[in-house]
């Protein structure tokens, strides 16, 4: 059966690989990207200038609103949300809100976008949510962008903050919601240009995101880490399985998007 499956970070990388499997086996993806060059780039590569696409910069909570108004516009129900997109540095690592970038695009904007759509899904919906093997304990100061971090630091805390607001939201919504390790050190444009490093065959990351997505495997899987290094379900950073400190950590991104 075709699913109605949204990807974010459609472009390239994992991302893009992920797209083509999933157009390939018949399903309509609705592509979102920050370029609408790339977009259509990817439209003619698929061979479909029709598919749906969604240009929007997810370091912006306010565009992150206004891609959701889009969806929710042409859409009454969604099967598959892939929160896909991420960053690990940029020329410019402060947004114009005033957070990291990588706090912005890699905890809020799938946060945000996540509850955006949830009207759109029901319990046969699933949400994919794009974490890491990389995972540090969250610096409240850091992700209210009041403190500066290295890229790495960034990165890592904003994946475990991702994967702490996905256990708290399994606990809380019809969904499936699981966060995903595709493997460290895939060969994205983000490894490359951060380790400099070809990487691994990015294919192993867009199967585990489409079986995350459409397979048995996962059907009952909500509140659980899957980590691809392992080839199993694992645990992960010991304060994603903090209740406590995972409803802190909501309240603090309800606050921090509240303003902005």
């Amino acid at each position: 059966m075709a699913m109605k499956i949204v990807v974010t970070g459609a472009t390239d990388g994992i991302g893009l690989a992920t797209v083509k499997r999933l157009v390939k086996e018949g399903h309509e993806v609705l592509l979102h990207g920050r370029s609408a060059e790339k977009l259509a780039d990817v439209a003619n590569e698929l061979g479909d200038e029709e598919i749906e696409q969604y240009v929007a910069d997810l370091s912006s909570i306010s565009e992150v609103r206004r891609l959701a108004e889009e969806i929710a516009a042409r859409h009454d129900h969604l099967d598959v949300l892939i929160n896909n997109a991420g960053v690990y540095n940029a020329s410019e690592p402060v947004t114009a809100d005033g957070l990291d970038i990588r706090f912005a695009v890699n905890t809020l904007a799938p946060y945000e976008l996540t509850k955006a759509l949830l009207p759109l899904m029901d319990a046969s919906s699933r949400i994919v949510n794009l974490s890491s093997a990389a995972q540090s304990p969250v610096d409240e100061q850091a992700l209210y962008g009041k403190k500066k971090l290295a890229d790495g630091e960034a990165y890592a805390q904003s994946k475990l903050a991702l994967t702490m607001w996905t256990y708290e939201m399994a606990r809380r919504v019809e969904p499936v919601v699981v966060a995903v390790n595709p493997m460290s050190l895939l060969g994205s444009k983000m490894v490359k240009k951060a380790f400099g490093t070809e990487g691994r065959d990015i294919n192993i990351g867009a199967d585990i995101l489409c079986r995350a997505s459409l397979s048995d495997e996962f059907a009952e899987a909500s509140g659980r880490y899957y980590d691809n290094d392992i080839g199993a379900f694992g645990e992960p950073h010991p304060d994603a399985r903090n209740l406590d400190k995972c409803q802190a950590l909501v309240q603090q991104l309800e606050e921090i998007t509240a303003r902005v």
